[in-house]
């Protein structure tokens, strides 16, 4: 029997989890004022850069004595700048529930070759952060973007750590209420909730991130870019937009431009509101259908940014083509792009809810949802 499709398309099917939907007011106009074919030194660069950290720092509320830098390759450049120059002192707690913490896991282990402890849990699930060793230093994810599995909070990290927390918050930053408190060093991209462009980086370090620097030389070689002190103390240039490398200036403008919606939006207490909004249209539509299911096991730990699902119905035999056939199916429809399951997790989709994305276009897109599962499962039953 023929299905019929839905009467409404969202207005914008981007559900990317990266780069990720522009801000819905996004226009190439807008864009105008960036200082294209000047130097990133000259004082309109240095202006840009320095209002890009200025204005981080108010919207996510970040306290004024700690360091935030715009550093190259994204939110790896910059998890991997702070592990290289700071890891090493002490032994390290490596923790990873999905494929980017187990790429930090394998920095640590396989490359520099430190002292740790490896703490892993499955997809769907997540590491016990209680009963970690804080007086070691601690690497881990903040929110896991292909596992769709969060930090509720922060209570289990203590206030009286001897070692670091470097917490990887790259889809979590703008979405979720992190506890600058308990993070020494955090990193994030500006391609993820505020939906700017690729290869910048942002890293924010505490006062003991900044005293470890000062304090403690890896007995490993470190190329240009991972150099943030000179002479045993702070390149503080860095951190007032002296970057490393050249930026762009196109890219910084797209930076700041979302930051000023975030603030038409009500700024983080806003945006953590938007992403809500979008992952619980998603939740109810699972609740409400016996065929699909969240990833995460535990409600409190579910992402509202990256929401990530999987198929239950029993008689689907191969996940990962069936899967496959319902974002493809979905893309030829204009109705969602990009949003199969990354590719070393689990089968399944991956739904983008960060504040950029409109609930209405959720809304309007999950009843394709419904669509193209009925579709392929009747295909499934014609083939059979």
């Amino acid at each position: 029997m023929a299905i019929s499709q839905p009467a409404t398309r969202p207005a914008n099917p981007r559900f990317s989890s990266g780069p990720c939907a522009k801000p819905p007011v996004f226009k190439l106009d807008n864009l105008a004022g960036a200082p294209l074919g000047r130097s990133h030194r000259a004082s309109v660069g240095k202006d840009k850069l320095k209002a890009a950290i200025e204005e981080t720092r108010e919207i996510l509320g970040v306290p004024a004595d700690y360091k935030i830098g715009i550093v190259p390759a994204s939110d790896t450049g910059a998890y991997e700048m702070a592990m290289w120059t700071m890891l090493g002192e002490r032994p390290a707690e490596m923790v990873a529930w999905e494929s980017f913490g187990a790429g930090w896991v394998t920095d640590a282990v396989k490359q520099l070759k430190i002292e740790h402890t490896v703490h892993t849990a499955d997809y769907g699930e997540i590491v016990d952060m209680a009963a970690l060793n804080y007086d070691n230093d601690v690497c881990f994810t903040w929110n896991g973007t292909t596992s769709g599995v969060r930090m509720p909070n922060g209570d289990a990290i203590p206030a009286d750590r001897k070692g670091l927390t470097l917490c990887d918050a790259t889809s979590a930053a703008f979405a979720m209420d992190l506890p600058w408190d308990k993070l020494d060093v955090t990193t994030f991209s500006w391609q993820k909730v505020l939906g700017g462009e690729a290869a910048h980086g942002m890293l924010i370090l505490s006062p003991r991130a900044v005293e470890r620097l000062e304090s403690y030389t890896p007995a490993w070689p470190l190329p240009k870019i991972f150099r943030l002190t000179k002479g045993g103390k702070l390149i503080d240039g860095i951190f007032s937009g002296a970057t490393i490398n050249t930026p762009s200036m196109l890219c910084v403008e797209d930076y700041l431009q979302a930051l000023d919606w975030a603030r038409s939006v009500g700024g983080l207490k806003g945006l953590m509101a938007r992403a809500d909004a979008n992952a619980q249209a998603i939740f109810d539509f699972c609740d409400a259908n016996d065929w699909i299911d969240n990833l995460a096991v535990n409600p409190a730990t579910r992402s509202n940014t990256s929401v990530c699902l999987k198929f239950t119905d029993a008689r689907i035999t191969d996940g990962a083509t069936f899967a496959k056939a319902v974002a493809k199916r979905l893309e030829a429809e204009g109705v969602a792009l990009d949003i199969g399951a990354y590719r070393d997790a689990p089968a399944g989709l991956r739904i983008w809810c960060g504040g950029t994305v409109e609930t209405s276009d959720i809304q309007a897109m999950l009843p394709w949802l419904d669509w193209a599962f009925h579709a392929e499962i009747e295909a499934l039953a014609q083939a059979a």
